[in-house]
């Protein structure tokens, strides 16, 4: 069958190539379209290549066509958007000036947009209609409209049948069909009737072909006004979305529908966009105009309302209305104080409050150009208990009589975090309608844990517990000390107390009722390390004058319970705490020092005395209360070593107009003072000045290093005036390998002294540079070379060696012998056999000694001077560090003259390069410091 089927195909195509051979493409009749389907895919291929059959023509009725919408609008560059002008708490709370007011209402007022013109955010890009919308089945067919008919059954068909202006169709094998004034459904059913009665074995599908089309007019305020073809589907909404829209001042409550002349539809599309109300959309016919009026009256609504905008009138409404336009009302709104700026006739503004929480509010009528501003509520919460810092729920509760601290948080270990200071809380509690705030101290551990004790403070409304953990508690005091400083009327202290010192958090701290210094200490988290000295800082009077008071350590250390009324000491405004441990004070103390000094106004003293000598913290303090020589001892850290105990001096200032100041130097018994008997403690005055004095022959502990060849080398330590001899002795003299002329001591004064003269010498040589620079012959070095030699003069490092006779010291010979001083060296190395040439030679290089040999002989072994030596100021460095000159010493002519580590030098002519002396000055330092350095990294 399949095969009589390709056959039959093949003789079908043959023939229609051969009738049609002027044409240029094969065009299959629906038989045979029907026949190529029943092939395999491979053959329906070959076929179409064979006889030039384009195979989407052979397949088209088995595709199913997309159909693309074309794109007939753009979006427009402006959108509206919904606007939440909702005021924040920062901005609710804030103060309000006149100006800051208006730039808010005028800052929401230009938000407001026209509500409903964001519809038609978009605009036409084609005439074109838009044909591709699904057809209903209540369509009104008339002429230009198309039917696609496609038969199937015994025989497949299909037909494209266009309605005529008589609205009727040609049906082929039926004949004319009249169709006028019948829906799409009922055309469906009169088609399948007449083809079922007529043709047997065959069955129908009808679908609507293209719609015809219609020409509208869109006139008025329309954003692009015109005619304009569109879809005989198409409704008001529709013909207004290809055209764009509506313009800014057009009517979107108004839009009328004009056929013939006469007004056959309004749309109110306020309908549509609030309550998806389409019932004013009618269907357009050709010839009709959609006309846009301007718009009418307006309203504005800002503030807290859902959808803030400007909303257009249309009968009367009320306010009622304007809300129910606008959405209602945001959760935070306050309608009973609710304001409408309004124009009169006077050409000015005038402004009605209104209450929307009334009837009467609700029905006032509403006026063209009306500015409705619903307020906010206030943020504030009026019964709530707030809870803060270290707890695990923070947040807001609610308050009822008899709530307590312990009711809020039950538990310890369930309500707060694990770092939570137990000892140490605070509760906020506002005092009148103001808002001022008086700050209790709770202790909020045994307040949880005793629930019956008075530390379970009644809450009242809108107190704040404040919880805190042994962290940084500044970022949670920081709200309550600004409001405390900012509720100070005039006169008042603030209620504010401040520790410094040795505390873990030191700064300032509220105020708290009957709150003392102990109170203060576990506020700030108590103390870091041991407790040594204790100042209280309080101001006497308005001007804010200062006394110092000295504070027991008992008030701060001991425990609460154990105190005694008298060792409570109780806060008052503005008091300082200063807390010292074993460490300087002075930089805590410079403030209350300096305040001291600038009170005094009267000519009188300042209440400061002085203590110097041997203690640990000499220096100025604060002249407290009944001050005596023992508290001032202990204020300056007491005695350091080396302090003698018997005595000790007062000097005394005695102030008078008529003689001046006449000083008076008094001995104390210290000793007496320290052993606290009866009458040896002095109250001191301003001004009085302690000396405590140093031990005589006192020292600190000095210290000689001895190394290399000596028996016992180490560090040893020496009193003053002790001798290099007497060490030796100590460290068993030197071995037998020891060379003793070629010891290296080194000295730190000395060292400190030879640095300060490089750089004077550095500085010196710049300046003999710079100025034969300036002179007619000009510098004879080049730049580069000059600041190459600076360079390494600055980076010479002096080792501080002092040429001694090692021999003559072990001999016992005084001349030779020296005293010593702390951190000297001695470096004693073994014997070599070497002697050094250096300089300008042909090869520097170090030669094995051999007797006999002499210093030409040495020359002539490093490959003799260089062109630019200055062989006649050539010298010996010798091995003790030494110098011997040519025209100071007859040894050049000695054959024995050189010894094993000497060192020859033979230096560099100056007057070769340069007639600067200075050249030669800087090359033999560098090579001293080079052989000393030498000398001591062989040990």
């Amino acid at each position: 069958m399949l095969q009589r089927t390709k056959n039959v195909l093949i003789a079908g195509l043959s023939a229609l190539i051969i009738f049609s051979l002027p044409a240029q493409a094969v065009t299959p009749s629906p038989q045979m379209i029907e026949q190529f389907k029943q092939l395999p895919a491979s053959e329906q291929q070959r076929i179409a290549q064979q006889y030039g059959i384009d195979p989407s023509i052979l397949g088209s009725s088995s595709k199913t066509q997309t159909i693309s919408a074309p794109s007939v609008i753009e979006p427009r560059k402006v959108v509206n958007t919904v606007v939440d002008q909702s005021e924040d708490e920062v901005l609710n709370q804030a103060t309000k000036t006149e100006a800051k007011t208006e730039a808010v209402e005028t800052k929401k007022e230009k938000q407001l947009q026209r509500f409903g013109y964001d519809l038609f955010a978009g605009e036409p890009t084609t005439f074109a209609p838009v044909s591709d919308v699904p057809v209903p089945s209540k369509y009104m067919v008339g002429p230009g409209d198309t039917l696609n008919v496609q038969l199937y059954g015994k025989n497949s068909k299909e037909f494209t049948l266009t309605i005529n202006r008589e609205g009727v169709i040609q049906f082929p094998d039926l004949g004319p069909i009249s169709l006028n004034g019948l829906t799409f459904a009922e055309v469906r059913e009169v088609l399948k009737r007449r083809i079922d009665e007529s043709m047997i074995g065959i069955q129908a599908s009808i679908t609507m072909g293209e719609l015809r089309s219609i020409r509208i007019f869109i006139a008025g305020d329309a954003y692009k006004p015109g005619s304009y073809t569109v879809s005989s589907l198409s409704t008001i909404t529709q013909a207004l979305f290809v055209s764009g829209g509506i313009n800014d001042i057009g009517s979107l409550r108004n839009i009328q529908l004009k056929r013939s002349g006469k007004t056959v539809g309004t749309l109110d599309l306020y309908d549509l966009l609030m309550r998806g109300d389409a019932s004013g959309d009618k269907r357009l016919q050709s010839g009709d105009v959609v006309f846009v009026p301007p718009s009418g009256s307006t309203v504005g609504v800002k503030g807290e309302i859902r959808r803030p905008a400007i909303y257009e009138l249309k009968n009367n409404e009320t306010m009622a209305d304007v809300l129910a336009m606008a959405s209602g009302l945001n959760p935070g709104a306050y309608p009973k104080a609710s304001t409408v700026e309004r124009y009169v006739r006077n050409a000015s503004k005038t402004v009605i409050s209104v209450d929307l929480t009334t009837s009467k509010g609700l029905k006032t009528k509403v006026h063209n150009g009306d500015l409705l501003s619903v307020k906010s509520a206030s943020s504030r919460v009026d019964n709530a208990i707030t809870i803060a810092g270290a707890v695990i729920r923070p947040g807001q509760y609610q308050w009822y009589e008899n709530l307590k601290v312990a009711d809020l948080l039950p538990s310890i270990w369930g309500d707060l975090t694990i770092t939570a200071d137990l000892d140490y809380a605070l509760l906020v509690r506002e005092v009148n309608q103001r808002g001022d705030i008086d700050v209790f101290h709770v202790e909020i551990g045994r307040a949880i844990s005793q629930p019956q004790s008075i530390a379970n403070i009644a809450l009242s409304p809108r107190d704040r517990l404040l919880v805190f953990d042994y962290d940084d508690r500044s970022e949670l005091l920081a709200p309550i000390l600004k409001k405390l400083k900012g509720q100070v009327k005039f006169g008042q202290p603030e209620k504010v107390v401040t520790i410094n010192g040795n505390v873990r958090f030191a700064g300032q701290y509220p105020l708290t009722s009957n709150a003392d210094i102990k109170d203060l200490v576990i506020a700030a988290g108590g103390l870091k390390e041991k407790l040594e000295y204790t100042l209280l800082v309080r101001e006497k009077n308005n001007r804010g004058d200062i006394e110092v008071e000295k504070v027991s350590l008992e008030s701060v250390t001991a425990n609460p319970s154990a105190l005694q009324t008298s060792q409570r000491i109780k806060l008052k405004h503005r008091d300082t705490l200063f807390v010292f441990d074993y460490s300087d004070r002075s930089e805590l103390l410079e403030p209350v020092i300096k305040k001291l000094k600038n009170q005094s106004r009267k000519g009188e003293a300042a209440n400061v005395v002085s203590i110097l000598g041997n203690v640990r913290f000499p220096g100025e303090y604060p002249l407290t209360k009944s001050a005596d020589i023992q508290e001032l001892l202990l204020a300056a850290g007491g005695l350091t070593e080396g302090a003698y105990t018997l005595t000790a001096e007062l000097t005394r200032q005695n102030i008078s107009a008529e003689l001046g100041v006449e000083f008076v130097h008094k001995q104390l018994n210290l000793q007496d003072v320290l052993l606290k008997k009866q009458g040896a403690n002095i109250v001191l005055q301003s001004r009085d000045t302690v000396t405590i004095r140093t031990l005589p022959s006192w020292q600190e502990a000095q210290w000689v290093t001895l190394k290399g060849e000596v028996k016992f080398p180490g560090t040893y330590s020496i009193q003053h005036g002790e001798s290099l001899k007497q060490v030796l002795d100590r460290a068993g003299g030197l071995t037998e390998d020891a060379a003793p002329k070629s010891s290296v001591f080194l000295r730190k004064s000395i060292q400190r002294k030879e640095q300060v003269e490089i750089s004077k010498l550095s500085d010196q040589l710049r300046r003999d540079i710079a100025a034969r620079a300036l002179t007619k012959d000009g510098a004879v070095i080049g730049f580069a070379d000059s600041q190459l030699m600076l360079k390494e003069l600055e980076n010479v490092k002096t080792v501080g060696r002092l040429v001694i006779d090692i021999n003559a010291v072990n001999m016992g010979i005084e001349a030779a012998n020296i005293n010593l001083e702390t951190e000297d060296e001695l470096y004693v190395p073994a014997k070599n056999q070497i002697v050094s040439v250096m300089g300008e030679v042909q090869f520097p290089s170090t030669h094995r000694f051999k007797e006999g040999i002499t210093f030409d002989q040495y020359l002539l072994m490093a490959g003799g001077p260089r062109k630019r030596a200055d062989d006649d100021r050539a010298y010996i460095i010798k091995a003790d560090g030494s110098v011997a000159m040519e025209n100071e010493s007859h040894w050049f002519s000695n054959s024995n003259q050189i010894e094993p580590g000497d060192t020859i030098i033979v230096p560099l002519d100056t007057e070769y390069k340069d007639n600067l002396t200075l050249w030669q000055q800087v090359t033999t330092i560098i090579y001293n410091s080079a052989i000393a350095v030498a000398a001591v990294a062989t040990l």
